[in-house]
């Protein structure tokens, strides 16, 4: 079996490289997306459970506020139609109905 040349075996270094760089990165994304959903989880948990009515009300107004420009597609936005609610009488004003 002849040897290989030092051409063939930097070629073969390479591509076990290119090979290992991508796995490199689907753990990376992998990762940041258990990161995300990990961190939604919780903020999911915090507006249904929370004990404290305060931070629930400041957390759904400040996620009312930014979900919209945040989110882009439609089906994204709808994914999310019970959080983008205005929440009802938050503030003891009916802005419904002005007339």
């Amino acid at each position: 079996m002849p040897r290989k040349t030092i051409g063939q075996r930097i070629a073969e270094l390479e591509e076990r490289k290119k090979s290992l760089v991508a796995r490199l990165g689907k753990q990376d994304r992998a990762r940041d997306t258990r990161r995300k959903v990990l961190l939604g989880a919780l903020v999911l948990q915090r507006l249904e459970n929370s004990k404290d009515a305060d931070f629930t009300r400041r957390l759904g107004d400040w996620l009312r506020k930014e979900l919209p420009g945040f989110l882009t597609r439609d089906g994204d936005k709808d994914l999310f139609g019970d959080i983008l609610q205005p929440e009802s009488s938050s503030d003891g004003s009916d802005r419904g109905n002005a007339e």
